[in-house]
């Protein structure tokens, strides 16, 4: 793409199918990795990731020649399966249908870098539904309840 210059960012959130809290702390590291290379491939550029045990968050510089839907089934069919071929966990793993992307401009990078970085201590306080639903309300996205995300079995 000659004389194609573009600046764009973008937080993707996405959860373990069902909302299951299984990502293990001896293993999120090397998930990350994972995740990270992928991306790379992908020539995107990821800036931060980090999540808790039922879900992650990404900020990428993302470059426009691939779609996002298709970079994201990417990064969750490739890490499921090495995730199950690691065999991290006694039952299979997947990740939940969809996923929540939210652009940003340059001057609010530092900002969300910090928010993705605090994970932990923020699901403290506000669980990951009531996170994922005020990203929805903040960004004006609409949306049907119904197919918000599955709830835990």
């Amino acid at each position: 793409m000659g004389n194609t210059y573009t600046q764009i960012h973008i937080q993707i959130i996405f959860a373990v199918k069902y909302r299951r809290a299984i990502i293990e702390m001896d293993w999120k590291n090397e998930l990350y990795k994972y995740i990270t290379g992928i991306v790379q491939k992908q020539k995107h550029k990821l800036l931060i990731i980090n999540g808790v045990e039922d879900h992650l968050h990404l900020l990428i510089g993302y470059r426009p020649h691939q779609s996002l839907s298709d970079l994201l089934q990417d990064i969750k069919g490739s890490s499921s399966k090495w995730i199950n071929e690691k065999k991290y966990l006694k039952s299979k793993f997947a990740w939940q249908e969809g996923y929540g992307a939210f652009s940003y401009s340059h001057s609010h990078l530092s900002r969300v870098i910090n928010y993705i970085k605090n994970q932990d201590k923020h699901h403290k306080k506000n669980t990951f539904m009531e996170e994922y639903r005020s990203f929805i309300k903040a960004f004006e996205v609409e949306y049907d309840e119904r197919f918000l995300l599955k709830e835990p079995e």
